[in-house]
């Protein structure tokens, strides 16, 4: 491995940390800029297809529309493999994502486990996401306390 491949790992995986941390924050106009303008985000749970968007726009609307349902907002992301090719990229990445929010008068957490299939390209020299395939693997909705 180069000093280029490793920069090109590092940046990559810069690119899914910071779409986590600003989704903590509920800052979808912040994540939108890491994907490219044609980007497409698919969206599984339990192998169904839940969400799909394309474009930055769309998938805009999508993220903001969920992350409206919670109250508070945490990812702890977790091992990434990616294949580089030139200026375009493989990679898998895992996701831990915990959503607080109500139900019935009582506080609840949701956890995601999600393991992320994604494309990567390089656009004027910043690797972005070109498509997102998120696979929710196992979900629990649970009462805190």
């Amino acid at each position: 491995m180069n000093v280029q491949q490793i920069q090109d790992r590092f940046d990559i995986k810069y690119v899914v940390d910071h779409f986590s941390n600003l989704a903590d924050e509920k800052n979808v106009a912040d994540q939108l800029p890491l994907f490219t303008e044609d980007a497409v985000v698919e969206t599984y749970i339990d192998g169904e297809l839940f969400a799909s968007a394309n474009g930055r726009e769309a998938i805009g609307k999508v993220f903001s529309d969920y992350l409206a349902l919670f109250d508070k907002v945490y990812h702890l992301n977790g091992q990434q493999t990616v294949e580089l090719n030139g200026d375009s990229a493989e990679g898998v990445s895992y996701c831990q994502v915990a959503l607080t929010h109500e139900k019935d008068g009582k506080p609840m957490m949701l956890s995601h486990y999600v393991r992320y299939n994604d494309s990567y390209r390089r656009v004027n020299g910043q690797w972005l996401i070109a498509k997102r395939v998120a696979h929710f693997l196992i979900s629990e909705d649970r009462v805190m306390g």
